[in-house]
């Protein structure tokens, strides 16, 4: 099954208008004739399948057959996380994380950090392609930049952890993991001194993610990958 993406519909649309850009991934590229059958997502939970009526490559039409919905999780994955300097290592992360399965990401700007700009509309395009590559319903949250100490000041209702590699009591990710979790990974340079201090006063707890010294790109595919197999069990 191939999976396309259009957000602006519901369980009860009948007729799908798809956007111009999967629009001309449909007729151009892949060349569907009207009468295929298309599976296509909103990415909120809907997965509609139905007959393409109109091929046109700037407005595909598709008559609902049947749309199913699925129930989000219930438990919520947030991981903050300092983008790398090189942007082929972050957008490493952002897809696996999608196929493994995350529900919100915010890229962090902290003291160490090498990368200080970030092409959002890009990353967004990453999920995206991962969603849909994957099978999910479900797009992930990409939040913008934010400064290490605003969010760290935020009100958040989760399980708060932060991974970094400081010679300092922690403990093991895999027992300390909550119903919801916010999990912080650090840039190249690892989170500064300040920062650790700052994260633990206000209420997250120190973790260990491997034995390893991690990149970053790397450590956020782990305590992606530990959070949903320990909740899966």
């Amino acid at each position: 099954m191939q999976l396309f993406y259009e957000p602006n519909f519901d369980p009860n649309t009948q007729l799908i208008a798809v956007n111009a850009e999967e629009s001309r991934h449909i007729s151009k590229v892949l060349r569907k004739k009207i009468g295929e059958v298309i599976h296509i997502t909103n990415g909120f939970g809907s997965i509609a399948e139905g007959i393409l009526r109109s091929n046109h490559p700037k407005k595909c039409e598709i008559e609902v057959i049947k749309t199913e919905v699925l129930k989000p999780v219930s438990k919520h994955l947030h991981i903050a996380i300092a983008p790398t300097k090189a942007n082929d290592r972050f957008e490493w992360f952002l897809e696996k994380a999608t196929e493994i399965g995350i529900q919100e990401i915010t890229p962090l700007l902290c003291e160490h950090s090498e990368r200080k700009v970030i092409k959002r509309e890009r990353y967004e395009k990453v999920l995206l392609a991962a969603m849909k590559q994957s099978l999910s319903s479900f797009l992930p949250k990409l939040n913008k930049l934010t400064p290490f100490s605003d969010f760290i000041s935020s009100d958040f209702k989760s399980t708060k952890l932060i991974a970094h590699c400081e010679d300092l009591p922690k403990e093991n990710l895999s027992k300390s993991i909550g119903e919801n979790n916010l999990i912080l990974i650090g840039p190249e340079g690892d989170f500064s001194t300040s920062e650790i201090d700052f994260a633990l006063s206000n209420g997250f707890k120190a973790v260990s993610l491997s034995q390893s010294r991690l990149r970053t790109e790397t450590a956020g595919m782990v305590a992606c990958h530990t959070v949903n197999l320990i909740q899966s069990l």
